[in-house]
């Protein structure tokens, strides 16, 4: 387990993304505020790593992913890094995240830019503050977006939603991001914490067998990816799961 205690000096230090495990809570916290918590290629791996670790950590139930400073969540990956090296390193970061079995919150501190805005979108729930914005610059830039982004706004904004952030490239605020359900909540600056406390017990509350699987089945629905065959079994499977025997009796 990593350590949430810093100082006033390594507040102030930008340096890669930290995870801290307590109990069944990680905390995955991007460490860059005077770079509005910029994603660069070194990070790729450390995220990897990070996310790799809370899988593999069968007490680990909740994840809360979130930015440091008050201004941004995010302002996404280095635009230089995608011209001079042509993989896909970071949407298979952010496929991994989405496919996190258990519940991803987004603690959205701040605006939300560029490829930030693809990494929310893989949390379950985004809580965002009063005063945020989104901005999505690809056309502006002359960027086809990769595959993996386009389909996770289609499946959670909706078409027509993405198509006017993805072409139009217009800034929108955190009023506009709640009512096309990029935000799941969105609250004053102050109350981020609590919101983010209260999903956090709501989700510990529950049996975390069904929700793995319902968030999975979830997902392969929006992708148009389900088979009725295995969302049945997996239904049945949870009639005779001793979740369900230990909670129901």
């Amino acid at each position: 387990m990593t350590s949430s205690t810093q100082t006033p000096m390594q507040q102030d230090n930008d340096r890669a993304p930290e995870l801290d495990i307590e109990g069944p809570l990680a905390r995955l916290r991007l460490c860059r505020p005077r770079q509005h918590n910029r994603l660069d290629p070194a990070d790729l791996p450390i995220l990897q790593a990070h996310l790799a670790q809370v899988a593999a950590d069968p007490q680990v139930r909740v994840l809360v992913l979130t930015g440091s400073g008050r201004q941004t969540f995010s302002s996404g990956y280095t635009l230089a890094a995608i011209r001079h090296e042509l993989d896909d390193r970071f949407e298979r970061v952010l496929d991994t995240l989405e496919a996190l079995p258990i519940p991803v919150i987004g603690a959205l501190n701040g605006s939300v830019y560029g490829g930030a805005t693809d990494l929310a979108l893989c949390c379950d729930f985004r809580i965002g503050v009063r005063g945020s914005r989104l901005f999505m610059p690809a056309a502006r830039f002359g960027l086809h977006y990769y595959p993996g982004g386009l389909r996770r706004y289609v499946a959670n904004l909706g078409l027509p939603a993405a198509k006017k952030l993805f072409l139009t490239a217009r800034t929108i605020h955190a009023e506009e991001m709640l009512r096309i359900g990029f935000l799941t909540d969105l609250v004053e600056p102050t109350e981020l914490d609590s919101a983010v406390d209260s999903y956090v017990q709501s989700l510990l509350d529950n049996a975390s067998g069904a929700m793995a699987s319902m968030k999975a089945a979830l997902n392969q629905i929006a992708a148009g990816q389900a088979d009725p065959d295995t969302l049945r079994r997996a239904y049945e499977d949870s009639l005779r799961s001793p979740e369900l025997a230990r909670r129901v009796g």
